[in-house]
């Protein structure tokens, strides 16, 4: 199944491409409960520079998919105050501290017959950085081996994939081709 028309530069017609955007920098954990952890003064100053850098790339997701936590919900808000077009954003509390597997069900449910989404989320070591590595078998390398380290707080990894939305779970992995991939912090353009 395709994800429906492609507007983007994508090698395949039937190609979906993925946004995926770990929350910016939060308070730590110590001063609220997980769930209610605000962002801290440098996610509220990274998470529209994440936004600036999407609009000034030409990335725009049809539908963003966030976590309701609230650190990744304010991410989102944030982002969102600087983008020309603002897409419709669906909060799903399945997205909250997600599996791979999780954000592949969701991503199959909510992104039928839309080429690009956007998942705002958690990932430190698991989540959407997981399923960012876990997808991108092609890309710049330098940007692959940046990816394998980490995905920042208020970081960017844009996966081109074959296929639809339906097929992202039962994929084996490493077919997706990393776009771009972009942090606040490291200011350096990824090919677009």
């Amino acid at each position: 199944m395709s994800c429906g028309p492609a507007s983007f530069d994508s090698d395949s017609a039937d190609g979906c491409r993925l946004l995926l955007v770990r929350h910016a920098k939060a308070v730590p954990k110590h001063v609220a409960e997980d769930f209610e952890r605000s962002l801290s003064d440098r996610g509220r100053a990274d998470a529209p520079a994440t936004g600036r850098w999407l609009a000034a790339s030409g990335f725009e997701p049809h539908l963003v998919l966030c976590s309701p936590a609230r650190r990744t919900r304010e991410t989102w808000e944030l982002i969102a105050t600087v983008l020309p077009d603002v897409p419709p954003a669906v909060y799903d509390g399945r997205l909250y501290n997600a599996a791979p597997a999780m954000l592949a069900t969701v991503l199959a449910e909510q992104g039928a017959g839309l080429s690009q989404v956007m998942v705002v989320g958690h990932g430190h070591e698991t989540g959407i950085h997981e399923l960012a590595t876990s997808l991108c078998g092609t890309g710049p390398p330098e940007l692959l081996e940046r990816l394998r380290e980490e995905l920042p707080t208020s970081g960017v990894a844009v996966v081109d994939l074959p296929g639809g939305w339906a097929d992202l779970a039962s994929r084996d992995g490493h077919d997706g081709h990393l776009k771009a991939f972009w942090a606040p912090a490291q200011q350096e353009p990824s090919p677009k």
